[in-house]
């Protein structure tokens, strides 16, 4: 599943993900804040889907810019090619 060319390579993708979706969760809580979607969105399950609906993207940009930093974009790029082509079958 994870194509790397070494171990080293394999813990650097390890280590993206885990702070990408760290990351991700943190910088959503001030875009709900800022939209106020409590107020107008009462119901629960429909307050936790629109938490995944305003962090999907985010974790999108923010995996490329983390992979990027690591020096891995190529890989990243790659992965999120290989991601969205599943969404269009």
């Amino acid at each position: 599943m994870f194509k790397t060319n070494s171990l080293y390579q394999l813990i650097i993708v390890f280590l993206v993900f885990a702070i990408s979706g760290s990351l991700s969760v943190y910088v959503s809580e001030p875009v709900l804040n800022f939209l106020n979607y409590k107020q107008y969105i009462p119901n629960s399950m429909f307050q936790i889907l629109l938490r995944i609906l305003i962090i999907f993207p985010i974790y999108q940009i923010i995996l490329l810019g983390v992979g990027t930093l690591f020096g891995e974009f190529k890989y990243f790029w790659n992965f999120e090619k290989r991601f969205w082509k599943k969404f269009k079958k």
